[in-house]
């Protein structure tokens, strides 16, 4: 069979630990196979990300600014022990963090669904897709420890030089204090990015904050996402079928855990945090977990949720067996390469990643899969056997057909 070609290539991030073992081991045996493979490629393992000062990853978000579409492997974030352990100039940033400041995207996390992979809230019959903005609030904050008699106050200094003062509190014993903050052009492309991603998979789409509480912090993200909403996508909205719902983070949580799932739930940053790994557990597995990002313009980078799998890393450096779960990895491939062929108009591109995603799916669903599957598989009539990461990958590859 002639391979399937590509006339604009992907960007290629390359990674770090056991993850970079499953990416080699997916490309050479799952997607070379099929596709005359066509990426621009960025090596953003520790050390490389190091030896370049970290201007590789610069490199690899604006390749993706100019190409569109980027497929990523899992990175490492350095603290203090990595430094120690892989002797690198500094503690260097979050990749991932850096790419989505770069895109200024919204990150969107929705589990893998196979028959037998049960999730523990048993309602749930589809996906539900967090979308996370990722900027500000805890994560770029200002914060300090308070001493007894201490005085916190709130200082914005104006345009013109004057100076407003908010009290926050009077310590009458040892504490802390923090400040936070978000601008309205980043969660305007928070809003945007929502809706478009709503509309690219015909989705329902809800947001939460606790404006009632936060009356001018939260209550802004409530105005942008309403005023967006209204003269911008109503209209496309209600001719695509679909809604759009804000309502408050304590109704939000109370509307998700007794739904059946299948609609998008945007949250503020440190919410989608927490709420992403609180979804992906009770679908029943993080390495069950896609994970994109999308910038307000359309561009695209695709990667697994989960991170490096270090703990596998290590014994497979001893040459000891180890069994990977590998399809989150594989899904992030799938989804740049069905990107690819819906921006360039590539039916058998996007065919193919179709066939690869329902080829994962046939194998789990048959009984085969990684150890870490064994636990949560319930399917009447098979009898789940684990097999070791490279198997897995054959095992798939069998499966693939186009």
């Amino acid at each position: 069979m002639a391979k399937i070609k590509m006339s604009v290539p992907i960007v290629e991030i390359d990674g770090d630990e056991m993850t970079r073992i499953l990416w080699k081991g997916i490309k050479e045996k799952l997607i070379l196979p099929y596709v005359e493979l066509n990426t621009e490629y960025y090596d953003l393992d520790l050390k490389n990300r190091d030896l370049t000062e970290d201007k590789v990853t610069y490199e690899a978000a604006h390749a993706i600014k100019r190409l569109g579409v980027g497929v990523k492997c899992a990175t490492i974030t350095p603290n203090a022990d990595r430094v120690k352990e892989y002797g690198l100039k500094k503690m260097y940033k979050s990749p991932n963090g850096t790419i989505r400041e770069i895109l200024d995207g919204t990150v969107f996390r929705a589990p893998i669904i196979c028959k037998g992979i049960m999730p523990y809230i048993p309602g749930w019959k589809k996906p539900i897709i967090i979308a996370r903005h990722a900027y500000g609030d805890i994560y770029k904050n200002a914060e300090a420890k308070a001493s007894e008699g201490d005085k916190a106050e709130l200082v914005i200094t104006r345009a013109d030089g004057r100076e407003e003062r908010l009290p926050i509190h009077s310590f009458d014993c040892d504490g802390v204090v923090q400040g936070v903050h978000n601008t309205d052009r980043s969660i305007s492309s928070f809003a945007r990015a929502c809706f478009n991603y709503a509309l690219d998979v015909k989705m329902n789409l809800y947001f939460a904050t606790k404006d009632t509480i936060s009356k001018t912090y939260d209550h802004r993200f409530k105005d942008i996402f309403l005023e967006i909403y209204q003269n911008e996508y109503k209209e496309r909205f209600e001719d695509a079928g679909i809604t759009f719902l804000y309502t408050l983070i304590d109704d939000a949580v109370a509307r998700v855990i007794r739904s059946e799932g299948g609609f998008i739930w945007a949250c503020k940053n440190y919410d989608g945090d927490v709420m992403s790994d609180m979804v992906a557990t009770a679908y029943g597995s993080l390495a069950m977990m896609t994970s994109v990002l999308v910038s307000p313009d359309g561009k695209y980078e695709f990667e697994a949720a989960h991170g490096t799998v270090t703990r596998h890393y290590y014994r497979h450096l001893k040459g000891e067996e180890t069994s990977t779960n590998s399809v989150a990895t594989i899904f992030a491939w799938t989804g740049a390469l069905r990107k690819r062929g819906e921006f360039d108009g590539n039916a058998p591109l996007i065919d193919f990643a179709s066939a690869l995603e329902k080829a994962c799916a046939d194998t789990i669903e048959s009984g085969v899969m990684t150890k870490d599957l064994i636990p949560i598989f319930s399917l009447e009539g098979i009898t789940p056997s684990a097999v070791n990461t490279f198997d897995f990958l054959d095992e798939i590859a069998k499966r693939i057909s186009i």
